[in-house]
């Protein structure tokens, strides 16, 4: 044990030592070469004038300690503080990451779990509820992230959910900590725009597309609290800098994108009630935008999978109490389960919304009973799969904001290489952070919260916003995740997975109106 413990404080001194010689080295720099960073340089004539100025201003007594300092090495001295070391360490870590070349050396950079202090605010199966958190010092933006996982509806799906999915409904076994990836990555290569914002990844343990608002009853129950789990958090958060936020962005993937839906304006009413109206709220809503279609193919509701949405979300918002946004709720009484789709609730919402979707959703597929498993697709599929994309992007006509490759996919977000996949050339992250300029310019204009939304900022040139693939079918955009076979798990490119779907090459050509050969080059070529 002591042996560990030399090599503890032996890497603890090393981390120090490191530290304090690059503060040391920042701040012996000129000052005009620490002044170049925030302003212009001043020409070389000017400053040895100011130079010269200096040395002339100076006392006896202090150029005689300049002298002695040029002399004398400067000793680090750490036996003062080797029985708090880990105090100082921590005070060290802290004060590195205001300074960019420590930053740049990946201290702590994984978010830690925090468990809600709260504990009545909880899983389904009744652990306390909690989240993972990277602060980032200094920086007055937030991403609070909610994860995504399907939901259960009734007592059986629920306690079929418990036995195959159990970390989803328990917080018993979730680890110290969680590496954040794609948007939540501290890395400015992965995430160049958001990287050193305040990271805080809220774990999916309610099973209600975060909407749920009832306690465990008795040992036998489930307790669904989703939404509640959000208000929880953003509560503890205020004491952790969140007050001093400047903007605060919800986002979420797959349940968690349609909870972005439903919590965005939740979020900023709570916010604002409690005083804290700095605090500008936005949605990131990732593959989270569900359409109540007819399935291909009609199964009674016996489990989440097969169950179509509309029928499993009437089902779930009685067993939840699940809470939608309460102007939605008046448009819908009665039919609130209307609200958790998209293009229902997005024109009511007071909060801006970024929408990013795939245009051939895995999950939305899976739901309307459309399954790809290596077998040819048939014409009627085909179509099907076809009239689906078109619905979607029909659905996402009138939304300021979005990002809609035309792939067959799901999530995207978190991501390591969720800035591969690009719309008309321009990547996610660009839109994103077109979108962030945009809402800038909006608030110096003093635009209201609502007119922020619903009004299309005016484009700027080489930064778009609404970005929609044209192309109609899976997989016609180059830059799409590669695909693999379901089967063999081997990787396919996009004329392979068209042939593998049953695609006519000859036929598609004639309804083009172009010559076989010259759709199948395009094909290969991604085109």
């Amino acid at each position: 044990m002591q042996s560990r413990g030399v090599v503890r404080s032996s890497a603890g001194l090393s981390v120090v030592r490191s530290c304090l010689l690059l503060l040391f080295i920042h701040l012996s720099a000129p000052v005009d070469a620490r002044r170049v960073r925030g302003g212009r340089a001043q020409p070389r004539r000017m400053q040895i004038q100011q130079q010269q100025q200096q040395q002339q201003q100076q006392t006896p007594a202090h150029k005689e300690r300049v002298a002695v300092g040029t002399t004398e090495s400067f000793p680090l001295d750490f036996t003062a503080v080797e029985g708090n070391m880990d105090n100082f360490v921590r005070q060290i870590k802290n004060l590195a990451q205001s300074l960019y070349p420590c930053s740049a050396q990946k201290l702590d950079q994984d978010m830690k779990l925090h468990i809600l202090k709260n504990t009545s605010v909880t899983c389904n199966d009744g652990t306390p509820a909690g989240y993972y958190m990277k602060q980032s010092k200094g920086s007055k933006r937030w991403l609070l992230f909610l994860e995504g996982g399907w939901y259960c509806f009734n007592r059986q799906t629920c306690d079929s959910r418990y036995e195959t999915m159990r970390r989803l409904m328990s917080s018993t076994k979730w680890p110290q900590t969680r590496k954040g990836t794609g948007i939540l990555s501290p890395q400015p290569e992965e995430n160049p725009h958001w990287w050193n914002a305040n990271m805080v990844f809220i774990p999916y343990c309610s099973s209600d597309v975060w909407s749920g608002t009832s306690q465990k009853i008795d040992q036998s129950d489930y307790a669904f609290m989703g939404s509640l789990i959000i208000k929880e958090v953003v509560n503890e958060l205020l004491t952790k800098g969140l007050n001093n936020a400047k903007v605060l962005l919800l986002a979420g993937s797959s349940a968690g994108g349609t909870g972005v839906l439903l919590n965005v304006d939740h979020v900023a009413e709570q916010l604002q009630s409690q005083g804290y109206r700095g605090v500008h709220v936005r949605g990131l809503a990732d593959s989270g935008w569900f359409l109540d279609n007819k399935q291909y193919k009609f199964k009674d509701c016996l489990d989440t999978i097969s169950c179509a949405p509309t029928e499993a979300i009437k089902r779930g918002i009685t067993y939840w109490g699940g809470l939608v946004p309460e102007s939605c709720r008046q448009a819908h009484v009665g039919e609130e389960w209307n609200c958790f789709f998209g293009y229902k609730v997005f024109p009511m919402l007071k909060s801006p919304v970024f929408v990013v979707q795939w245009l051939f959703d895995e999950a939305q597929l899976t739901v309307d009973n459309v399954h790809l498993t290596g077998q040819p697709v048939h014409e009627g599929l085909w179509r099907y799969i076809q009239n689906l994309g078109q619905e979607l992007r029909s659905s996402l006509h009138d939304i300021p904001a979005l990002f809609v490759p035309a792939c067959l996919s799901h999530e995207i977000i978190t991501r390591t290489n969720w800035m591969d996949v690009q719309v008309k050339g321009t990547s996610l992250s660009r839109a994103l952070h077109c979108w962030d300029r945009s809402l800038q310019h909006s608030l110096h204009n003093n635009s209201s919260h609502g007119n922020q939304k619903h009004q299309r900022a005016p484009p700027t040139r080489g930064c778009p916003l609404h970005l929609v693939d044209s192309c109609p079918w899976p997989h016609c955009n180059p830059s799409c995740p590669t695909i693999r076979d379901q089967l063999t798990g081997q990787e396919m490119s996009v004329i392979q997975f068209l042939k593998h779907m049953g695609f006519d090459v000859q036929k598609m050509a004639q309804q083009q109106g172009m010559d076989p050969r010259k759709l199948l080059g395009m094909l290969n070529n991604g085109n």
